[in-house]
């Protein structure tokens, strides 16, 4: 009987500690019956939704519910996030939603969906996006949804929602975009709306909305769009008090049936957008100028008078002037083109049906300008040249459909795969590379100009910067003009060079940027949202569910983690109820009882394991790597010293952001200061780049190396610690928005300095080092302007001796780097030698020369650069900012960089041989008797050349002596890591 009860003790201890282990791994019961109610309540018509009915919501992974990796203090795991966006639901929305109540994301755009909005939603206090957009929803809107704290974006646009806005809403106190445009709401906008200080976007077009215009939203701090045509403001006026609202960047009151007069907006020196047209307005058009930036002034179809405001003619940007079927007379003059900052860009100018009787100037436009004179006495007047071109029915220029430039016509037609929907890309450095394109529906809601060409690059660069892509990668495919305005857009994002598809990674990455509303807002593209995200070809397989799938590989751990917990611990039971039942007179060995203590520590080994696993999915890979890192002189720091040394991480102290992650500056509590690099969590590159940069710096001591000082690698963080950079990039300071400028002496410095720091890698690093991704970003700059290499995240050893004694002179590897600086040889056999290193440098050198990033609007700086040293025009291209130089010692420094870039590796010189060049040119400046070595920390300054032959001069003498000139940088805007 004694064994019986043994066993059932052991039997019950095992199953208690299995069901431990278990019941982290499962969501909130009440968010799993939620989730069916919601199913219940949707009809699946493409199936999307079938795993619902598949174990546990969060670790077996349902279409669309995401949990927080970490359980909560119940003990479960919670859901985060329901993205149900164009997966062709209809039914409605239950009322069970309230019970997620750890919820912060709830996206159903793009659905069937009919019915009411619950007011249940209005419970989710941690709800930060509420997206419904584009369903059939109806009814009113519930109080209720007035009492979220957290809600930064509320968007239900293009439903069929009735009823009033509530005044709750003024409680939304982190709101910062009503989107309600495109349904049939009704009644007064509540002026309680003047109480969030925190509201951008107010888009309430399209509804029947009336009473007046409060006044009170002038109060609004940061609103930057006021967006109200279509409504039935009946007789109501434009309060005056707009004109004091300095962050207004658009205002559109088209069609609402507004009174009165056109306030002075003179004072409201971002705006530049505004639709008043369609109304009853009345008076002149005030004269003061408005905002250099306005892009668009549409006062057509009301009932002004007076003439054509003379302030019009000194609107550089202007790309619209539309006041037809108005009363305004007088005369029109054509300063409006003349004066126009760039040529670039289409101007419409519709004067139409108006009492306008001459013309000043000469009516010659030019052929991007469309004037629209027709219903004018002007036009009867014979002696006015050209009257009858602008007196017909001309077409504009609007609602213009872009498509883009797809081929190269020398690439070979059809040498891409037709399989996989491979097609070439179009800027890539690499000619008629084929890849497989992401495919992603974007459009603008609310753009703050007319005609797109002039920021098409702009809008390029704007949107490759936040999906952390290279410019090449990104192709507009084509973009068209939609009621509203709104510009819909076709994208295509193309893996980078070397690779003809994204990794499944990359993709969710990708993903989950665009669907999490990460792309930052600017003033000029205005809200956006996303249209589609089609996966086709190699991605079909992802859709429409693209989070990664670790669940059998997490059970597997679970089932393992579990049942060797339970053995062991049970087997431990066993030896100590023995131990006391069986009357043992003798004491245990010491030697047994320190095997049963490594038991014990073994089995909550892995169970701590387990727990971190079931919180962060590479934690396994991290707690076996975090063994190695111990390493001399790298010290080990703590999160809580790191969030100590930074303020808890406060954005005041971020200095820099890339790729990887985000640099803080810190200071560790010997006062020492420090730039920490901290990953961000699932940082596609992370774990082993972080292995490698710890692994070789801890290593490689050199001044013209930047120094590792320490890690900290727990709690799921990784972060590594350098010696602080005060001085931020070479790429920094060879930028266009830099307020000051490198002297030539202080290039080659810098030149000369990264030269150094490579050579010793190549050389003297034992093993020798091939960095592999040397550009201008990852040259940092000391408080005397020393050069230091950083980012090793990429860097290989180089070769070491086989068996036999033979030395390769290669190494195969994938290709990585950054497009531009890339060796050719490299990129077409995989071969990495230390001559890659050599040809990455010449980029960096011809930079330096130039000022020119290696690839830029299609063109390649080493073809553009050898083009300049063969047609003898050397000084084209030199940097304008860098004042007066020795032509000697330039030329010299020009023929070294080319030389480095040489498509041969044979042809380009070692990295000695560069060290050497650059070491002679420097002497030859130092000896030149009328210079002085310019460092930007020093006053000395070249004397005036005495003879023009010595110097080429490509600034203005003035601007080469002053001294007095402002600092690049500020410490808050530093850039100490480089973007990948």
């Amino acid at each position: 009987m004694e064994g019986v009860r043994y066993s059932g003790y052991v039997f019950t201890t095992a199953i208690y500690c299995f069901m431990v282990l278990t019941v982290a791994q499962i969501a909130d019961p009440s968010e799993v019956s939620a989730l069916a109610s919601i199913k219940n309540g949707l009809i699946d018509n493409m199936g999307y939704l079938k795993d619902w009915e598949k174990g546990d919501p969060c670790t077996s992974n349902w279409t669309g519910v995401f949990c927080f990796q970490k359980v909560g203090a119940e003990g479960y795991l919670h859901v985060r996030e329901l993205r149900m966006m164009g997966m062709n639901l209809s039914g409605s929305l239950t009322p069970e939603l309230g019970q997620l109540s750890h919820l912060h994301f709830l996206n159903f755009m793009w659905n069937d969906l009919t019915g009411s909005i619950p007011e249940e939603i209005g419970n989710i206090k941690t709800l930060k996006l509420l997206l419904l957009t584009g369903n059939q929803l109806s009814g009113s809107l519930s109080d209720q949804l007035g009492y979220l704290p957290n809600l930064r974006i509320f968007q239900i646009d293009e439903n069929q929602i009735s009823g009033r806005i509530p005044k709750s809403f003024s409680n939304l106190n982190s709101v910062q975009h009503i989107h309600f445009n495109n349904n049939s709401l009704s009644g007064q906008i509540p002026p309680e709306l003047s109480n969030l200080s925190t509201l951008l976007h107010l888009l309430v077009d399209n509804n029947n909305l009336s009473g007046y215009l409060p006044p009170e939203l002038s109060a609004l701090p940061h609103l930057r769009i006021i967006q109200l045509d279509n409504n039935n403001f009946s007789r109501a006026e434009i309060p005056a008090s707009y004109g004091n609202m300095s962050s207004l960047v658009k205002l559109s009151l088209r069609n609402c049936k507004l009174r009165g007069s056109i306030p002075d907006l003179s004072r409201v020196q971002s705006l530049r957008y505004l639709d008043l047209s369609w109304n009853q307005l009345s008076g002149s058009i005030p004269q003061n100028k408005l905002s250099n930036n306005m892009t668009t002034i549409i006062l057509s179809h009301n009932r002004l008078d007076g003439s054509i405001p003379k302030s019009f003619s000194y609107l550089p940007l202007l790309q619209k002037l539309s006041v037809e079927n108005n009363l305004l007379n007088g005369s029109f003059s054509t300063d409006i083109w003349r004066n126009k900052s760039t040529s670039t860009s289409a101007l419409m100018i519709d004067l139409r049906n108006n009492s306008l009787s001459d013309i000043l100037g000469t009516l010659e436009p030019p052929l991007n300008v469309t004037l629209r004179l027709q219903g004018n006495p002007v036009c009867s007047k014979e002696n006015v040249g050209n009257i009858m071109k602008f007196c017909g029915f001309e077409a504009g220029a609007e609602n213009k459909t872009r498509n883009s430039t797809n081929v190269n016509g020398a690439c070979p037609i059809n040498a891409c795969p037709k399989d996989n929907y491979y097609e070439y890309v179009p800027t890539s450095p690499v000619p008629c590379s084929c890849a497989s394109p992401l495919r992603v529906g974007w459009r603008l809601k609310s753009p703050s100009f007319s005609y797109f060409d002039p920021y098409v690059h702009q809008f390029e660069q704007y949107m490759t910067h936040d999906l952390h892509l290279d410019f090449y990668q990104m192709l507009i495919e084509s973009s068209s003009w939609e009621e509203g305005p709104r510009l819909r857009m076709q994208l295509k994002l193309f893996p980078a060079v070397g690779v003809s598809t994204f990794n499944k990674s990359e993709v969710i990455r990708i993903s989950e940027i665009l669907q999490f509303w990460e792309i930052s807002v600017v003033d000029l593209f205005g809200p956006y949202e996303l249209l589609n995200f089609t996966l086709l070809g190699p991605y079909s397989y992802l859709n429409p569910d693209i989070q990664p799938k670790h669940k059998s590989k997490g059970a597997l751990v679970a089932g393992v983690v579990a049942v060797s917990f339970a053995s062991i611990f049970a087997t431990i039971v066993v030896v100590l109820i023995k131990r006391r039942h069986a009357k043992y007179r003798s004491i245990l060995s010491r030697k047994r009882l320190c095997e049963l203590f490594h038991l014990m520590n073994f089995t909550f080994s892995l169970y701590e394991l387990y727990v971190s696993f079931n919180s962060h999915e590479h934690m396994l890979r991290n707690a076996a790597s975090r063994l190695s890192i111990k390493m001399d002189g790298i010290r080990s720091f703590t999160v809580r010293e790191m969030a100590l040394a930074t303020n808890t991480f406060d954005s005041s102290n971020q200095v820099g952001e890339g790729g990887y992650g985000t640099v803080f500056k810190g200071i560790l509590a010997d006062k020492t200061t420090v730039a920490i690099k901290r990953a961000k969590e699932g940082s596609l590159q992370g774990q082993k780049e972080f292995l490698t940069e710890i692994s070789l710096l801890s290593r490689v001591h050199h001044r013209n190396l930047v120094s590792l000082l320490g890690y900290c690698d727990e709690e799921g963080d990784q972060m590594l610690v350098y010696e602080f950079m005060c001085n931020g990039t070479l790429r920094d300071w060879l930028s266009v928005k830099c307020k000051e400028s490198l002297k030539f002496g202080t290039r080659l410095q810098i030149a000369l300095g990264a030269a150094k720091g490579i050579l010793y890698l190549h050389t003297e690093a034992n093993p020798p080092i091939f960095h592999r991704d040397i550009k201008a970003s990852n040259i940092l700059l000391d408080s005397k302007m020393t050069a230091k290499v950083a980012d090793f995240g990429l860097s290989r050893l180089a070769p070491v001796q086989d068996d036999e004694g033979v030395l390769p002179n290669h190494v195969s590897t994938i290709v990585k780097g950054t497009p531009g600086y890339l060796d050719p040889e490299y990129f077409l056999t995989r071969k990495l030698t230390d001559k890659s290193d050599v040809y990455s440098l010449g980029v960096v050198f011809l930079e330096i020369l130039t000022g020119m990033r290696p690839i830029s609007h299609g063109k390649n700086i080493v073809r553009e650069v050898n083009f300049a040293h063969e047609s003898e025009k050397m000084h084209s291209v030199m940097d304008s900012t860098m004042g007066p130089y020795p032509s000697e010692c330039m030329e010299k420094f020009a023929a070294l960089a080319l030389k480095c870039c040489e498509d041969k590796p044979e042809d380009r010189p070692s990295m000695s041989d560069v060290v050497r060049e650059l070491e002679t040119i420097q002497s030859i400046l130092n000896m030149m008797p009328d210079t002085e070595a310019d460092s930007v920390d020093s006053k000395a300054k070249f004397n005036e050349p005495k003879s023009s032959s010595s110097f080429s001069d490509s600034t203005s003498r003035d601007a080469f002596l002053s001294s007095n000139v402002s600092r690049c940088y500020s410490m808050s805007t530093l850039s100490l890591t480089m973007p990948r």
